[in-house]
């Protein structure tokens, strides 16, 4: 069996309030494939083979990868063997400082997802 890539799709997401890595990397990962539709993935795997034969691999960029909680970022994802990367990236921008809305400081994190998915086809 080979692995092939099926789909690469890109997300981007937001903590504008806590200053939360994991947050910001969960909610790029669920921009990255909220729209989208693997058609026909299930006729060429068959159902019961997602979870064997359909690998998705995530890569964040994100302000401060170390802090980020990767099994809750993979979490997003319904299917699959899955696999995450996380590296320095994204962006911390200036924001309004509101601690009753969960602020340590007056910054907002960004951060991008590429979600790439392949299958083992014989």
């Amino acid at each position: 069996m080979s692995e092939k890539q099926y789909l690469t799709q890109m997300g981007m997401g937001v903590d504008l309030h806590g200053q939360n890595p994991t947050k910001a990397a969960a909610r790029a990962v669920h921009n990255a494939i909220a729209n989208n539709c693997l058609c026909g993935i299930s006729e060429v795997l068959h159902a019961e083979r997602l979870e064997d034969d359909m690998h998705v691999h995530v890569m964040i960029a994100c302000p401060k990868p170390e802090e980020v909680d990767t099994e809750a970022v993979l979490e997003e994802l319904p299917f699959g063997i899955k696999t995450i990367e996380v590296k320095e990236g994204g962006m911390i921008s200036p924001h309004v400082y509101e601690p009753r809305l969960g602020d340590k400081t007056g910054e907002t994190y960004v951060a991008n997802a590429a979600v790439t998915v392949m299958v083992n086809t014989p």
